[in-house]
């Protein structure tokens, strides 16, 4: 039955990076109203953790009924009740079977905010802006061929109707990927980026992940569909979005990229991570698998889930490796991990997350083989001693290896900060009325791999 809530919200407040008062006029002109589409992934309710001067308070969502959506409005209320900086959302909800038909028809802001079940968001991107609207999509917005086809119609169609399509690419506002990068670009610290081989890529990003943790201090919920490839996508098409666009980003900052002829996948693969009965009821709250994953369990009753995967690949003849792993539950005293190595002439900057480090990130330089050590150290302290002007405190340590970058705590916010910073550059990018070239190279560039990486390692 359709049936049409009304809920008012109170709650969100952002801090805000300072603008321009250039900036903020133009901002004030053209107020953002946000439309949530099926916000059947965390991440939509983390968008809204704060607020933001140029988003109007009143939020239109419209979504199917289901666990998934209530759990959404019930995070933001927490948002709005929250005792420290409460947020003041008005939530207007329109729960129903047609209510992507609805939306289209009512059409109640100008931005679309996608976070949810992968299988449709390729279709629902090009259906915003069909109608007309803006687009700030979670990754994937793409989970294979035939999606990156039409994403990349999508991405045409909106250039020549002035609309934004954008991911969310958190990491860039990780403090550490962010000092990687300015030691990256730091040719009297780094060098000449090498070109590498296959077997010995100068670029490469890893990450480990798992089904069940705790968001804002409550243990996560999964969608019942989460374990489902065809629903989610597969490992090497969903966290590997954020591993390529650092890639791009630290090491081919501002640069255009045609995939077409600068871009190459030369071999991947997959395997998958057994998810039993009882973990998938720990996760999900639901205690059998749905009929859709019944075929794919195994003899023991467990699902065989694709969600790990590595690529080699090459972008302007630079190679690179990206490798992604889930656990279900991570051990205590760890949790999510991030390795990064960019290799160049004179020094390699690598961050790191093991049990040396307390499983906590830390960002290192080591000396290239063959380099000048006494030249390496000066330009690498002249450089810190730049970097501390924008992060007091931030100093050298001597490594076995190298040098250790010490980033004082108060640097250092979590990933659900980052939803604050991206959401702002997001704005940034209406306010100015298009995205840079570059930014659309990266999001086509970074789809291309993960697609084709998709297709190579199911041949294999």
């Amino acid at each position: 039955m359709v049936r049409t809530l009304v809920l008012t919200v109170v709650g969100f407040c952002l801090l805000l990076v300072p603008l321009s008062c250039a900036t903020a006029g133009r901002r004030a002109g053209t107020p953002v109203r946000l439309i949530v589409l099926d916000p059947g992934h965390y991440h939509a309710a983390l968008v809204q953790k704060t607020m933001y001067e140029q988003i109007d308070p009143a939020v239109h969502v419209y979504a199917p009924d289901g666990p998934e959506v209530q759990e959404y409005l019930a995070r933001i209320e927490g948002f709005n009740r929250r005792p420290d900086e409460p947020t003041s959302w008005k939530q207007q909800v329109y729960i129903g079977p047609d209510y992507l038909e609805r939306l289209v028809t009512d059409k109640a802001g100008n931005v679309i905010v996608l976070s949810g079940n992968n299988r449709r968001k390729t279709e629902c991107i090009t259906t915003a802006i069909d109608a007309g609207l803006n687009v700030f999509a979670d990754k994937p917005m793409c989970i294979d061929a035939a999606g990156f086809a039409e994403l990349e119609r999508a991405f045409d169609d909106a250039r020549r109707k002035g609309l934004l399509i954008y991911d969310i690419m958190t990491e860039r506002f990780n403090r550490l990927c962010i000092l990687q990068k300015r030691l990256v670009l730091d040719t009297e610290v780094f060098g000449e980026l090498e070109k590498g081989s296959p077997d010995d890529p100068v670029i490469v990003q890893e990450s480990i992940h798992h089904f069940f943790k705790y968001v804002s201090g409550q243990p996560i919920r999964r969608p019942t569909w989460y374990f489902d490839a065809a629903q989610q996508g597969e490992g090497l098409v969903d966290v590997t979005t954020h591993l390529i666009d650092l890639v791009l980003w630290t090491c081919f900052s501002g640069q255009r990229i045609d995939y077409r002829t600068e871009v190459a996948v030369l071999r991947a693969g997959h395997w998958p991570t057994r998810i039993t009965r009882a973990q998938y009821q720990k996760v999900t709250g639901t205690a059998e698998f749905p009929d859709y994953l019944q075929s794919q369990l195994d003899d023991e009753g467990a699902l065989p889930y694709y969600c790990n995967g590595e690529a080699i690949y090459t972008v302007k003849g630079v190679h690179a490796r990206l490798a992604v792993t889930w656990a279900f539950e991570a051990p205590d005293g760890t949790g999510d991990a991030h390795y990064s190595l960019v290799r160049a002439s004179r020094a390699h900057v690598i961050i790191r997350q093991g049990a040396e480090q307390n499983y906590e990130p830390q960002l290192y330089v080591e000396p290239a083989p063959g380099a000048d050590l006494g030249r390496l150290e000066r330009a690498l302290h002249a450089a810190i001693e730049r970097l501390a002007g924008e992060y007091p405190g931030l100093s050298l340590k001597s490594d076995r290896r190298g040098w250790q970058v010490v980033i004082p705590p108060k640097h250092l916010i979590g990933h659900e900060a980052h939803f604050r910073h991206v959401t702002e550059q997001y704005l940034d990018y209406l306010a100015e009325g298009s995205l840079p070239l570059w930014e659309v190279d990266f999001m086509k560039a970074k789809y291309f791999i993960t697609t084709r990486s998709l297709e190579l390692a199911r041949q294999r």
